[in-house]
């Protein structure tokens, strides 16, 4: 499932309440603690909780105990996108050489 298929079980309008942590999706649509996809007001289904559990004051092993229903693909980088990084990073070693060599 892809994040913006996620967003789509949010709970809300007699959706289910789908939460992903560690690309794992969770249906926590049973749990009182998640009415309407809504958790205490801090957390709203659909979503990647991944971060935020981890400042969470439980442990993982409590989203653990909800049926899975799926992956979540997270999205590679383009190779595109990786470009721009390798030639900045070739521009400053040949700006550092050259900078070595005229001192």
């Amino acid at each position: 499932m892809t994040v913006a298929e996620l967003a789509k079980y949010d709970g809300r309008n007699n959706q289910p309440a789908y939460v992903a942590v560690n690309e794992v999706i969770y249906d926590v649509s049973e749990s009182p603690m998640w009415q309407d996809g809504n958790h205490l007001d801090q957390h709203q289904a659909g979503q990647d909780l991944t971060e935020d559990l981890k400042r969470a004051p439980h442990v993982r092993k409590v989203i653990e105990r909800f049926p899975t229903v799926g992956r979540l693909e997270i999205p590679s980088e383009p190779a595109a996108a990786k470009k721009p990084m390798i030639i900045t990073i070739g521009i400053a070693i040949l700006l550092l050489l050259f900078w070595l060599v005229m001192r």
